[in-house]
């Protein structure tokens, strides 16, 4: 039996497939440092995984639940956007909480794109923005980002293209995997490019809360914040990143009802709803003050000054003002791209590293650490790379 035609040029995740190599290396007694993947490896406040235990000891609490979450969840996300991105949302009309902001990529491209219709998807970006579009039917037209642009999108250009079949623009900041952070002007030319092309924007906005090295925490920002934003602007987040949830699979989509409604129309035909003590849960996560992410900051700042470090000994030149969960770093003369530096630590070193290239054929001179490693850990792998003489 043949697959389906959606599948043709839809390959294994990369990571799923690497995960696997570095699996069978351990096995064979290797030790890898893994600093690929951006998994937190700390976990959740100790508050959330006692409501979690609470919750689930009710005996009224494990059937079916609400295709639209429960109201308790969906008021607490329209009160964490007012309180930390100051931006009002409807938690009735305008909120839809999903099993993790993955799966909204996906439901948004199965809602919006019919076969042959376009998609702008960001050249380096997260790799699930390309495989979601392909697999609704839709066409990959890549952007490019760059250094020279400093990871935004050139405007002028994309407007002197045909942009008649196009009907979404992907947006990521802070941007994944370059760590640009976002500007006000930025996000009002987005906003401003979408509503003079009639193109929806779907802004993707896991990394907010993850500023760059030194920074004071501040709040984090928005792209619905900006002006006419609700008229062509849907906003994918998620407690993965801000909240070490990664596992537990809580996110949400933000915009106008309409919007909300057409996508659940979709969503409501692919699950059953989220576990409700896991959204009672994420209530009290979304409830917990400044001191939690003041605290998640200092740690991946003392994180970032380590990977910064191991750039270096790379022989890698990078941009400090990165934030989000990596360190991105252009690879020196002496490796062809990031894939070739990325095997060379690794099977030399036990040290995985993320090619760029994954991301896009803009990221090919790239590669990337994760900060999901204890600075031990970093430590660690600088002194198995140091050994290499690079």
């Amino acid at each position: 039996m043949n697959t389906a035609k959606r599948l043709e040029g839809i390959g294994e995740y990369y990571f799923s497939k690497k995960l696997r190599e570095i699996s069978e290396l351990n096995q064979q007694g290797k030790d890898i440092i893994n600093l690929g993947i951006g998994s937190p490896d700390q976990p959740p406040h100790a508050e959330v995984i006692a409501v979690l235990q609470d919750e689930s000891r009710k005996n009224n609490v494990h059937g079916y639940q609400s295709y639209k979450g429960v109201p308790a969840l969906r008021t607490a996300i329209a009160d964490w956007y007012k309180t930390w991105y100051d931006v009002e949302v409807n938690s009735e009309e305008e909120v839809l909480p999903l099993i993790g902001s993955k799966e909204g990529i996906m439901h948004i491209c199965m809602t919006w794109l019919n076969e042959g219709d376009e998609a702008l998807v960001p050249d380096p970006g997260y790799p699930t923005y390309q495989s979601a579009v392909k697999l609704a039917g839709g066409k990959v037209i890549s952007y490019n980002l760059n250094e020279s642009n400093h990871y935004e999108p050139d405007f002028e250009a994309l407007q002197a293209t045909d942009l008649g079949k196009v009907k979404l623009m992907f947006v990521n900041y802070p941007h994944m995997p370059s760590g640009k952070m976002p500007t006000r002007k930025l996000f009002q030319e987005i906003v401003d490019f979408g509503r003079r092309n009639d193109i929806l924007i779907i802004h993707d906005n896991p990394y907010s809360f993850l500023q760059p090295l030194n920074a004071k925490f501040a709040n984090p920002v928005s792209l619905l914040s900006v002006e006419g934003a609700f008229e062509v602007v849907v906003e994918l987040n998620s407690l993965s990143k801000s909240h070490n949830m990664a596992g537990w699979r809580i996110g949400m989509l933000c915009g106008n009802k309409q919007r909300i409604d057409e996508v659940l129309r979709f969503k409501s035909n692919m699950d059953s709803g989220m576990f409700l003590p896991l959204q009672m849960a994420a209530v009290k996560a979304m409830s917990l003050g400044e001191e939690w992410f003041v605290q998640l900051n200092r740690m991946y700042s003392e994180r970032r000054v380590k990977a910064y470090d191991l750039l270096r000994s790379l022989g890698c030149s990078f941009n400090m003002d990165q934030g989000g969960l990596f360190a991105w770093g252009k690879v020196g003369e002496k490796f062809r791209d990031g894939y070739e530096l990325s095997d060379e630590v690794l099977y030399k070193s036990n040290v995985f590293l993320t090619p760029g290239g994954i991301f896009g054929e803009g990221g090919n001179s790239f590669v990337r650490i994760s900060l999901c490693a204890t600075t031990d850990k970093l430590d660690d792998a600088l002194s198995r790379i140091k050994s290499l003489n690079l």
